[in-house]
C-alpha cells in the first residue's frame, strides 16, 4: 500500500479527501495524517516518511510550493489539489506532476492513482520539482522546461532546445538543437497541446516544428521547410498558407 498525507488549510476538504480515499481506495492508499499548513506538513513528512503528499496550492501563510524549500531531496510523490485552474496549473502540467481540481471526485482520483502506480523514482521526482519551480519563477507565461515522459521515466528539456517533433503512432520523437533524439511515450497531439502555440506549429500530420528554427520555406516540388540544423521537412498542402501567415504573425526574434 502507498502511504500518504494530506496538507490542506480547509478542514472540510481534508476530511472529504480522506473519506474518499478510505471508502474507495483503502486497499491502495493509507492516510497517515492530515494537517492544515506547510509547517505541519514538513514535521509530519520528516516523522512518517510518506510516499505520497496530497498538497493544496493556495493556503493561508505559506502556499503549497513553499514545501519544497524544506527538502534537499524530494523523496515523495506529489499530487497537487486546488480549486483554481490558473497559471500555476499550467506550470505543473509542463513539469509532468499530477494535480486534482476541487471538488475532487472518484474518477479523477482513480486516474491519478493509476498514474501513480506506474511510479517514478525519487531522483526523477526531484528533477520534476526543479522544473516546476523554474517554470513558476519565469517572468512570463512561457515556460523554460518541459518534463517529457519516456519508457524509463522523464527527460527534462529546455523548450527552447526543441527543434521539431515527429509523431509515430502512440509515441513521438523529439529532436533537439544539439541533435539529441528523445523518444516520448506521448502522441504528437499531446506535444502540440503542451508546447507553446505561439512558437510551435504543426506543418504536417506527423511533424511539429519550432518556428524559431525554420531557415527556409520552399514551394519548389511541393512544400517544405529547412530547419537551421539542415533538416528538410515536408509541409502539407493544407498547412502551407497557414504556416506562412503564422510565421509572420507569431515568429519571435
Amino acid at each position: 500500500m502507498i502511504t500518504c498525507i494530506i496538507i490542506d488549510d480547509e478542514k472540510p476538504a481534508r476530511e472529504f479527501l480522506e473519506k474518499l480515499i478510505n471508502q474507495y481506495f483503502g486497499t491502495k492508499l493509507i492516510v497517515l495524517g492530515a494537517v492544515e499548513s506547510v509547517s505541519q506538513g514538513v514535521e509530519l513528512i520528516n516523522k512518517l516518511h510518506p510516499e505520497l503528499i496530497f498538497l493544496d496550492i493556495e493556503m493561508k501563510g505559506e502556499d503549497g510550493f513553499q514545501l519544497f524549500k524544506y527538502f534537499d531531496n524530494v523523496f515523495f510523490d506529489i499530487i497537487f489539489t486546488t480549486a483554481h485552474k490558473n497559471y500555476a496549473i499550467d506550470a505543473i502540467k509542463h513539469s509532468a506532476i499530477d494535480y486534482l481540481l476541487k471538488p475532487i471526485n472518484f474518477v479523477d482520483l482513480n486516474d491519478a492513482i493509476k498514474r501513480l502506480e506506474r511510479k517514478q523514482t525519487a531522483s526523477t521526482n526531484q528533477q520534476r520539482i526543479s522544473a516546476l519551480l523554474e517554470n513558476l519563477n519565469t517572468d512570463s507565461n512561457q515556460f523554460n522546461k518541459i518534463a517529457l515522459p519516456t519508457s524509463t521515466g522523464y527527460e527534462l528539456e529546455k523548450i527552447s532546445n526543441i527543434v521539431y517533433c515527429e509523431g509515430m503512432d502512440n509515441y513521438s520523437k523529439i529532436i533537439t538543437l544539439q541533435g539529441r533524439e528523445i523518444t516520448v511515450t506521448k502522441t504528437l497531439k499531446y506535444l502540440e497541446e503542451t508546447l507553446p502555440s505561439t512558437v510551435f506549429f504543426r506543418i504536417h500530420k506527423s511533424t511539429l516544428v519550432n518556428l524559431n528554427y525554420i531557415s527556409n520555406y520552399s514551394r519548389v516540388e511541393g512544400y517544405s521547410v529547412t530547419m537551421t540544423t539542415g533538416k528538410k521537412l515536408d509541409v502539407s498542402v493544407r498547412k502551407s498558407e497557414q504556416l506562412v501567415s503564422f510565421i509572420y504573425k507569431n515568429r519571435t526574434v
